[in-house]
Order: structure tokens, then sequence, then C-alpha cells
């Protein structure tokens, strides 16, 4: 993982992202470097648009879409008169120990 945070950071820097300079990124960070991986890693990002991977790979953040009758949502809805009365009546003796 190190090593594509390293292309990540010499990305953003205008560095380009080479086996030489990922390896004194790594290196930098206090991490042991190995040669197979640091080749593995430039090899893959060899013709790769960093900037248009990254824009594919972010996941919008949306708010949940609501239920449609269709799919169950109405029936949390409906409540029978039935239970909202014993919704009132445990409201109101939860009320009445407050008051001793």
């Amino acid at each position: 993982m190190q090593y594509v945070y390293g292309a990540l950071l010499l990305h953003s820097a205008g560095k380009p992202v080479d086996e030489a300079s990922l390896k004194k990124v790594v290196e930098a960070s206090g991490t042991a470097t190995d040669e197979a991986q640091v080749k593995a890693l430039v090899a893959s990002l060899d013709g790769v648009d960093i900037e248009q991977a990254i824009k594919e790979a972010a996941i919008p953040v949306a708010a949940p879409a609501a239920a449609s009758p269709e799919e169950g949502g109405g029936a949390k809805e409906e409540k029978s008169a039935e239970d909202e009365a014993k919704e009132e009546e445990a409201a109101s003796a939860g009320l009445s120990a407050l008051f001793g």
C-alpha cells in the first residue's frame, strides 16, 4: 500500500512516477523497499491517466432514496388506531411517573 501512496504523492507533486522516485519516497517513509513491487507498480501505471483513474474511483455520496410503497415503505407509515392508542397510554404512564 505504501507504494500506491508514494505514487499518488509523486503525482500530486507533479513529479514523474518512475522507479527511482518511487523508491526514494518509500525509503523516506522509513519502509524497506521491494524492487519487484516498485517495478510492478510503475509498469502497471505506464500509460494510465492517474487523474482520470482517481475521478472514476471516487464514490459519490448520495442520500438514500426513500422507499416506495411497492417496496414496503408504506407499511411502516400505516398505524392502526389500536397501535396509536397503546402508544398514547404508554406515554401517559411514563409522564405520570414524573409527577409521582
